[in-house]
């Protein structure tokens, strides 16, 4: 009898535990999501608007009959609908796009020749680099860079170990090449360019498994920086020069082109160095009251150092990095490699664009005009910026806290 009554205990207890795994089985895994990046990217977003009332106010005044406010409140609008899109785009399963991305690149290159389209073409500070609709004003530099986000991760994808060889390498490296010429040619807008370009070689390096090609293309590119740096030093500046070969020799020495195309480079030096560790207060710029050339857009990090000080604007670059930061873990845990490239290429488009922005503003580069992402004034960038954190957001939907 005691036998008997052992195995009906023993019966019992492994049917619990059948239940138990049943139960546990039929629980569905929860899923991840990365409340720590949505909350940076929404303080650099109520950060930005801040800072674009504060520079901004004053040339809004004038030109816009007295509403100082004029450029907070189109940046808002923007701001508005570009958090609508990025809710939309994380709860869409990202796979959803992967279907659309040759249409993605197709619809970049269309865009970007539509900016020669008579009635459709809209000029602003002498370039021509918008098509405008009714209301709406679209730059299609920034909807390229998230066209190339979608076709490179697809097209890798589907070449699989072919990317492996010579051949597929620079099949892939030459696939941003149409749409950045255009960009340059078409909207005369080099900075663009050479960010689509960059998110591409990004994309590629992390996906590739072979370094030496990368190793000599940058050994290549860095003797061709410093050959065109000492052929430019031996040309004078004159009227008809190349206004980036002038760019060039004001970088190199700002003050012997105070007049010129230094003088902006010299005004933002000049208000980094007069913020000092703590700033002036926010709102007490001297430099954005008309001396400052666009300080709502490129160079609105100079404002941030006057007034805010170095304390401000290290600040913004760590909640920059914390960003990246938080691209970088979604991505090594990305659950394919679809979505791992996809966190890439945004992460390569925010931190190649900060990294430039702040560069140009300390004189470190020639000047040109790259803005400090979700914090410069642009409704295009912002509204398709937020749209990429959409899609890194979706992408982090379908990671499972287990696998973290």
């Amino acid at each position: 009898m005691a036998g008997i009554r052992v195995d009906i205990r023993a019966g019992r207890r492994a049917q619990a535990q059948a239940r138990a795994v049943q139960q546990v089985r039929r629980k569905p895994a929860e899923n991840f999501f990365d409340y720590s990046m949505l909350f940076i990217v929404l303080f650099l977003l109520g950060f930005g608007l801040v800072m674009i009332y504060s520079t901004s106010s004053y040339s809004a005044a004038l030109q816009y009959e007295g509403d100082s406010a004029y450029f907070l409140k189109k940046q808002a609008m923007a701001t508005v609908l570009g958090i609508f899109a990025m809710i939309v785009v994380a709860n869409i399963p990202y796979h959803f796009w992967e279907r659309f991305a040759s249409l993605a690149y197709i619809g970049s290159v269309v865009l970007i020749l539509m900016v020669k389209v008579p009635g459709l073409a809209y000029s602003a500070n002498g370039a021509t680099r918008w098509i405008k609709v009714g209301p709406l004003t679209i730059q299609p530099a920034e909807v390229a860079k998230l066209g190339m986000i979608l076709f490179l991760a697809s097209l890798v994808c589907k070449m699989g170990r072919g990317i492996r060889t010579t051949k597929g390498f620079f099949t892939i490296l030459l696939v941003p090449a149409p749409v950045c010429l255009m960009i340059w040619k078409v909207t005369n807008n080099l900075s663009s360019a050479i960010i689509v370009f960059g998110i591409a070689a990004l994309m590629l390096f992390v996906s590739s498994p072979e370094y030496k090609k990368f190793v000599i293309m940058m050994i290549a590119g860095i003797a061709g920086v410093i050959a065109l740096i000492f052929l430019i030093k031996g040309i004078s500046a004159s009227e008809d020069m190349n206004f980036r070969f002038a760019r060039i020799l004001a970088w190199m020495d700002p003050e012997a082109y105070a007049n010129g195309k230094g003088f902006q480079t010299l005004q933002a030096l000049y208000a980094i160095g007069s913020g000092g560790i703590l700033g002036k207060g926010l709102g007490q710029s001297m430099q954005k009251l008309g001396f400052l050339p666009e300080a709502q857009n490129d160079m609105i990090f100079s404002i941030i150092c006057e007034e805010l000080g170095l304390f401000g604007g290290i600040a913004v670059i760590m909640m920059f990095l914390l960003l990246i930061w938080r691209f970088m873990v979604i991505a090594n845990n990305a659950s394919d490699l679809f979505g791992a490239l996809l966190v890439v290429g945004v992460m390569g488009h925010v931190a190649i664009q900060v990294i430039l922005n702040i560069a140009v503003v300390t004189n470190t580069i020639p000047n040109t005009g790259i803005s400090l992402p979700f914090i410069s004034y642009g409704g295009s960038a912002v509204l398709f910026l937020l749209a990429e954190i959409g899609l890194v957001l979706s992408v982090a939907r379908g990671i499972r806290l287990k696998d973290l």
